[in-house]
C-alpha cells in the first residue's frame, strides 16, 4: 500500500499560507484595507491545515507501523 502524499500536501499548503501572508502584507501596504482581513484568515486557515496535515502523517506512520 502506497503512503499518501503527505509531505507534498503539507508543503504546498505552508507555501501558498505563506504567499498569501505575504499578499496581505502588500495589500496593506498599497491601501487595500478591505481585503487585508480575508487575506489573512485564508492565510491563518492554510497555515493550520498544513500543521493538521503534519498531525494526521504522524498518526498514520504510528497507526501503519507495527
Amino acid at each position: 500500500m502506497r503512503q499518501p502524499p503527505f509531505a507534498a500536501l503539507s508543503t504546498a499548503l505552508a507555501s501558498l499560507g505563506t504567499v498569501l501572508g505575504l499578499f496581505t502584507v502588500q495589500l496593506r501596504a498599497d491601501g487595500y484595507e478591505q481585503y487585508v482581513e480575508s487575506m489573512a484568515n485564508a492565510s491563518v486557515v492554510m497555515w493550520i491545515t498544513a500543521c493538521l496535515t503534519v498531525v494526521t502523517w504522524i498518526r498514520y506512520r504510528e497507526t501503519n507501523s507495527n
